[in-house]
């Protein structure tokens, strides 16, 4: 067998694309392959990234040096059972394909289990990330977490096939379910947030377009401001409240609404629920 693809990934979807395309920007096309139980719809990613497409999971575990799992959660058992006669058979090589799972809820010990009695299962290197939807735009925030068979060197590597889909912190596993909740299913929270300020100032009077494009870019420098002062919101959104100005009364409106225990318990939700699928 020839030189193997850098990382593949199974799934071309929303986020595995995502990921494809920020890694062919570091590595090239050259480097990375995809496959899909829609063939067609892998093919129409790859090509213009120069990428390559299997035609089958069986040829993406050949292949792949990292090998991503961007499939539902629901299939996932299914799809690592097919991989699972690959995976023991470049593990006896000495060759282990390092998985790397995006898949919400599952945790490596989980997805080691779906390898059922497979003599490679409790060695079989993987890492788990939770990425988010900004990666598709290079504004991704990822969580890592590797289990102990993954070098540094190859944890650092993937880091950096991946710099291009955003910033990539690497947490204790356990933390990855509220991560999820936060990161994961965050930007739908936020969508909310804009369209909801876009509406309220088209109920003010603004246009559509105007409204939308103002709401967006104040979320925006709102988020860039806590970053990069490193100042608490609190202290940020006090020094916005003028005494008996505009700002302290929608604030007002927004508590007496429970806003902050209405976010805190969308993300406590999406916390239980990454539980569950797990």
């Amino acid at each position: 067998m020839g030189e193997r693809t850098l990382v593949g990934c199974i799934g071309t979807g929303n986020m595995g694309s995502a990921l494809m395309t920020a890694a062919v920007k570091v590595v090239g096309g050259q480097n990375v392959g995809v496959t899909d139980v829609d063939l067609r719809r892998a093919t129409e990613f790859a090509a213009p990234l120069g990428a390559k497409v299997w035609a089958s999971n069986t040829e993406a575990v050949q292949q792949s040096q990292y090998l991503i799992l961007a499939v539902k959660p629901q299939v996932v058992a299914s799809v690592v059972k097919e991989l699972e006669p690959g995976l023991a058979q470049r593990f006896r090589e000495g060759q282990p394909v390092i998985l790397v799972s995006i898949v919400a809820g599952l945790s490596i010990h989980a997805l080691r289990g779906h390898l059922g009695g497979s003599s490679s299962a409790a060695g079989q290197p993987v890492i788990r990330l939770m990425p988010n939807t900004p990666a598709l735009i290079s504004k991704g925030m990822i969580a890592l977490a590797a289990s102990a068979e993954v070098s540094e060197g190859a944890v650092g590597e993937l880091e950096r096939i991946l710099s291009s889909a955003g910033l990539i912190d690497r947490v204790d596993e356990k933390l990855m379910d509220a991560i999820t909740a936060l990161s994961g299913s965050g930007p739908a929270y936020g969508y909310l947030f804009i369209e909801a300020l876009a509406d309220g100032a088209v109920k003010a009077g603004l246009p559509r377009d105007k409204a939308l494009r103002y709401a967006a870019r104040t979320v925006l420098g709102a988020a860039a401001m806590v970053e990069e002062t490193g100042r608490h919101p609190g202290e940020l959104k006090d020094a916005v409240c003028s005494p008996g100005g505009t700002t302290i009364a929608g604030v007002a409106a927004l508590e007496e609404r429970a806003f902050r225990g209405t976010v805190m318990a969308a993300v406590e939700a999406a916390y239980k629920r990454s539980k569950e699928l797990g």
